[in-house]
């Protein structure tokens, strides 16, 4: 049995133990053994989660431990997760029951998809990536890794969206356009040109603001 950590006990780490306790193989191929944090009283006053087992860089890796990571900012995640990958962690996908993934859909070690995530065909989401809630990806999407896809967006058919690229709450991505690298769509904003790597666009349509 696979013993799953999550790094990080803050909101978005309480969030991923509800994902993982709903995920695809809980019980079964694995159990939550808690969480890393460097705040060690980050659950005070939250009841039935389990323990912060340790800070992140002193927990001695186990040869049943996996790990997923949910920490919002995609540099820090990168940072911490090669970090423990150095010391032998290995990554584990949590796939919510209640997501849809498409005919030759494939997702890497260490993504986390939510409730209600439907994934249409043929597309490809690469490791250590976030698809919150309810979000939609169109088919012949690309996506690489260490990228956060928020609550509701959509992604049209044959999108690319590269690495540590973060896209906010409700945005839509056209069809066939690519967001490049580091880049950031803000929230409710519809992208229909290209959007330059390290970039941040907002609005309807996108427009770069930095």
């Amino acid at each position: 049995m696979k013993q799953l950590i999550i790094i990080g006990a803050g909101g978005m780490g309480r969030c991923v133990y509800n994902i993982a306790i709903q995920a695809i193989g809980y019980g079964d191929e694995f159990v939550v053994k808690g969480f890393l944090d460097d705040d060690l009283n980050s659950l005070k006053g939250f009841n039935g989660y389990p323990s912060i087992l340790s800070t992140i860089n002193e927990y001695a890796i186990s040869s049943d431990d996996v790990f997923v990571c949910s920490i919002g900012s995609v540099k820090t995640k990168m940072l911490i997760c090669e970090q423990l990958k150095a010391k032998g962690a290995v990554f584990f996908k949590l796939i919510n029951r209640r997501a849809f993934c498409g005919l030759n859909s494939s997702i890497g070690n260490g993504t986390i998809i939510d409730e209600g995530v439907h994934i249409d065909p043929d597309v490809i989401i690469g490791s250590d990536c976030l698809l919150q809630a309810h979000s939609i990806i169109g088919h012949d999407s690309v996506i690489g890794n260490y990228v956060r896809i928020d609550t509701q967006c959509s992604l049209v058919g044959g999108t690319i969206i590269k690495d540590r690229s973060t896209i906010y709450t409700h945005a839509m991505i056209n069809h066939n356009v690519v967001v490049g690298e580091d880049a950031v769509v803000g929230s409710c904003s519809f992208v229909i040109k290209n959007v330059k790597p390290g970039t941040t666009v907002f609005g309807v349509p996108a427009k770069p603001i930095y």
